[in-house]
This record gives C-alpha cells, sequence and structure tokens, in this order.
C-alpha cells in the first residue's frame, strides 16, 4: 500500500502507548483512523486531540478479548467509513514482576487481549478485507 489517503485504519490499544503513535501516524498520512481502546477516559482524550489536529477519526471502548466487542468494532467502522484497509490487533496488557510469581488469574487476565484479542481481530476483519478485494492489510503487534 502505497497511498494511504482517504483509507481506514483501526487500532487497537489506539488511546495510548505503541497504538496511539501507529494510529497517529496514520492519521498524518491523510487515513480515517477508528481507535479502539478499554479505556474509555484516556480515549476521548486521544480523540479530542486528534480532532483538535484536524485528522477524521472516531473511537470506540472495546474489550479485545470479547468477540462482540470486536464485532461491535468492525460494525461501527463499516458503518462510519465504509470499508476497512488497516487492522492493527495492538490492544494487550504485561502483568508486572517476575514470571514466575504470576497467579493463574494473572495468566488468564493476560491471554485476553494479548491472544484471544488478535484471534477475534483476525477472525472478524479477515472475511471483510477478502470481500473488498483491495489492497489491505492485519499488523499483530507482539
Amino acid at each position: 500500500m502505497k497511498d494511504f489517503r482517504d483509507r481506514v485504519a483501526v487500532v487497537t490499544g489506539g488511546a495510548s502507548g505503541l497504538g496511539r503513535a501507529m494510529a497517529l501516524r496514520f492519521a498524518r498520512e491523510g487515513m480515517k483512523v477508528v481507535l479502539a481502546d478499554i479505556e474509555q477516559k484516556t480515549l476521548d482524550a486521544t480523540l479530542a486531540e486528534f480532532h483538535q489536529a484536524g485528522h477524521e477519526a472516531i473511537s470506540l471502548r472495546c474489550d479485545v478479548s470479547r468477540p462482540e466487542d470486536v464485532e461491535a468494532l468492525a460494525e461501527r467502522t463499516l458503518a462510519a467509513f465504509g470499508a476497512v484497509h488497516i487492522v492493527c490487533n495492538n490492544a494487550g496488557v504485561a502483568p508486572g514482576g517476575v514470571i514466575w510469581e504470576h497467579s493463574v488469574k494473572d495468566w488468564e487476565w493476560a491471554m485476553g487481549p494479548n491472544v484471544w484479542g488478535v484471534i477475534h481481530g483476525v477472525r472478524v476483519f479477515t472475511p471483510i478485507l477478502l470481500q473488498q478485494n483491495t489492497d489491505a492489510h492485519i499488523i499483530n503487534t507482539a
């Protein structure tokens, strides 16, 4: 993909960190951006910054570990922009401390967005990208 203008990027974990940086770069390249994040307050602040900078963007609170949230993200994206060209499955979490001291509950919490979030993103968005029959990409951040 060489021309990003007027294309659509969906970025999970898009309200902060690497996701925010990717989303901002896409917006600066002329893309319409869909910011998805579980942290509503941070999501609202990031969306406001995008709008103040003149970027076309929408946001949706999304827990990527829940398939219905990712399905709603795809529906909202298509309703707002009619297409999607880049999907960044970027949302993730990491418990602090040393790995061998993590409880099973810590591991289950981390597996939700880090593994299931990617699976749901690929499962939901791939059929849409294939149906569009245009240049499109899925980026999974590890």
